[in-house]
């Protein structure tokens, strides 16, 4: 079993499809085959199951799989750690919730990238349920989520807590309690948001089932349907703060336990930390 053979291995695997594997890696399909079949008789066991449609992992196939991914990112870390000279520089790519990166981030981004202009820095927004995933399959270097994160392969670290209100249009009356706001349309990210599952578990605590629950890509979407009056959400306080201001929002406060929310920067025990991704931890603490 060598490097080229995993590589293989990981492209059918990702690809589901030896095909497309041998377009992918420019070889021919029958040396993609026999690659395989090489690799199955070295291990003794079957890695793949053959379909009309093309493959698919075996139980042991995809435990091979986790191992192939660690051993190629443990070698592109150890390229890292040898070319790391302390300088920040290179890739980096952080997560964040598009609550957090509306409000929290720019003035942070911009005072790194000042600091440390030769670093590659890219943003990615998603879930709280995303950005751990991403994390998790060495796809973000550092993530903002909603916490805390309890996850023996991750460090957590305290950088924000929020203040959860809910919005309305500003016609709408004062909440004293869910049932004023029962009948209500929720407005929510899609699943996988900690907002949206702490408003269920409100509603779910209640014993009150919502009335309708639509599902939104971005916040700015959110905030125009509420603002029009077409349901209500659950935001932090800062995010909405010159809506308010403005007058084109309502807040209500929430009762405890809902009503804070810590923001978490995570990132992976196991991985080796560059300069770059060290620097920026730093400075969450400044």
């Amino acid at each position: 079993m060598d490097l080229h053979t995993l590589k293989i291995f990981q492209t059918v695997a990702k690809l589901g499809s030896i095909s497309q594997a041998a377009r992918e890696l420019q070889y021919a399909q029958s040396n993609i085959t026999l690659k395989i079949q090489q690799l199955e008789t070295e291990l003794q066991t079957t890695l793949f199951y053959r379909h009309n449609r093309g493959t698919a992992l075996t139980a042991k196939g995809s435990m091979l799989l986790t191992y192939t991914e660690k051993i190629f990112h443990l070698i592109e870390e150890t390229k890292n750690v040898m070319n790391d000279d302390q300088t920040p520089k290179g890739p980096l790519m952080i997560g964040s919730m598009e609550t957090t990166a509306a409000v929290r981030l720019p003035a942070l981004f911009s005072k790194y990238l000042k600091d440390y202009p030769d670093v590659d820095l890219t943003l990615k927004t998603g879930s709280t349920e995303e950005n751990i995933h991403g994390i998790l399959q060495y796809e973000l270097d550092g993530a903002f989520v909603a916490g805390p994160i309890e996850h023996p392969e991750l460090i957590q670290k305290e950088v924000f807590e929020e203040k959860l209100v809910l919005v309305t249009d500003t016609i709408h009356p004062p909440i004293s309690s869910i049932k004023d706001i029962q009948t209500r349309t929720l407005l929510v990210f899609r699943t996988g948001c900690s907002y949206r599952e702490r408003l269920e578990q409100w509603f779910h605590q209640e014993r009150v089932i919502p009335k309708k629950i639509m599902e939104f890509g971005t916040l700015d979407a959110i905030i125009g349907c509420v603002s029009a009056g077409l349901g209500i959400s659950m935001v932090p306080q800062s995010v909405v703060a010159k809506q308010i201001q403005d007058g084109t929002l309502r807040h209500h406060s929430l009762p405890n336990p809902f009503g804070k929310v810590k923001t978490v920067f995570i990132y992976r025990k196991d991985k080796y930390t560059p300069s770059s991704l060290l620097k920026f931890i730093n400075m969450l603490s400044n």
